[in-house]
């Protein structure tokens, strides 16, 4: 084993079969803590599934030396959700960190989507990270300690093409993870977001047939996803202790911190407001400092380090 920053930890990886979660698992066992590799095996959008991939992961993990037990119930039930975190609890006895990772796409624009591309994608991406939390806080609480990891995405904090689904929840996952900090502070629990920059399968499904989506992709292609590994771990470390309710990102050697939003701008009037004096007033004054519709790759412009 590498390190003991985990030591003696418990961890439960979702979506852990390949990819980010991959990474982010087998970092926490080199860490020294014990591992449920969770993942159904679907493929990208969610259909079909293998124990597979994940059963390989535990076999790299314990021809390392380490501890991990498969688990390939889904997150995007609330039954099978609760089986993961008993599933760690039958098997280590307690639970100290969940990394919220599992994850689907079902890319098209926003006028063209149905109501199956929106709920399935909803019920993984944001339900499964309640349902899976929701398990593990009560035995995180008894211990007056623990950590969440949940990967939002940059699609939903700043914002991306043929992706209202995705950024739906991602975003939505910020505001799941800053409740939940606050929630469960009185108990030492922290709740955290990263959003990761790598190219993986899921990624892969990602449409590259205009200019700027290949611009996109191709830009993807170089992000290394064990490079998101490291950070996720040493969030879910005691030396991360005081660090709760933060949105960061990860890009192959590059962290960022996201701020959150707050009031830039202020309007008020003795006599109360009108539509004509909102638009007459209220609007030209704001406009200089509106938030242009730029998607992510407006915002990061440079190419990985």
């Amino acid at each position: 084993m590498a390190s003991n920053l985990l030591e003696g930890k418990v961890v439960i990886v979702t979506g852990a079969g390949r990819g980010v979660g991959r990474g982010i698992a087998l970092e926490c066992a080199r860490q020294g803590a014990r591992v449920i590799v969770n993942d159904l095996g679907t493929s990208p959008t969610g259909d079909g599934a293998s124990d597979e991939p994940t059963q390989e992961v535990v076999n790299e993990i314990k021809a390392m030396g380490g501890e991990a037990v498969a688990d390939s119930n889904s997150v995007a039930d609330w039954s099978s959700a609760a089986k993961i975190v008993e599933n760690a609890m039958d098997s280590f006895g307690r639970l100290d960190g969940v990394v919220n990772n599992a994850g689907i796409l079902s890319d098209v624009m926003f006028h063209r989507m149905t109501e199956d591309q929106f709920d399935r994608v909803m019920r993984v991406n944001l339900y499964g990270p309640f349902f899976v939390s929701r398990a593990a806080a009560p035995h995180m609480r008894n211990d007056n300690g623990g950590a969440f990891v949940h990967m939002s995405s940059t699609s939903g904090i700043i914002g991306n093409l043929g992706q209202a689904n995705y950024a739906a929840a991602k975003l939505g996952l910020v505001g799941l993870s800053k409740s939940m900090a606050i929630d469960l502070a009185r108990n030492g629990v922290r709740s955290n977001c990263i959003a990761p920059f790598a190219w993986t399968r899921m990624v892969g499904t990602i449409p590259a047939e205009t200019p700027e989506q290949k611009k996109r992709v191709e830009g993807l292609k170089k992000l290394v996803p064990e490079r998101v590994a490291p950070f996720a771990a040493a969030l879910l470390s005691d030396a991360a202790k005081d660090v709760t309710g933060q949105v960061f990102a990860v890009r192959n050697n590059e962290i960022f911190l996201f701020n959150h939003p707050r009031p830039i701008r202020t309007a008020h009037t003795a006599e109360g407001w009108t539509p004509e004096s909102v638009v007459e007033r209220v609007l030209p004054m704001m406009r200089p400092s509106f938030t242009p519709l730029e998607k992510s790759g407006d915002i990061f412009t440079w190419d990985p380090v």
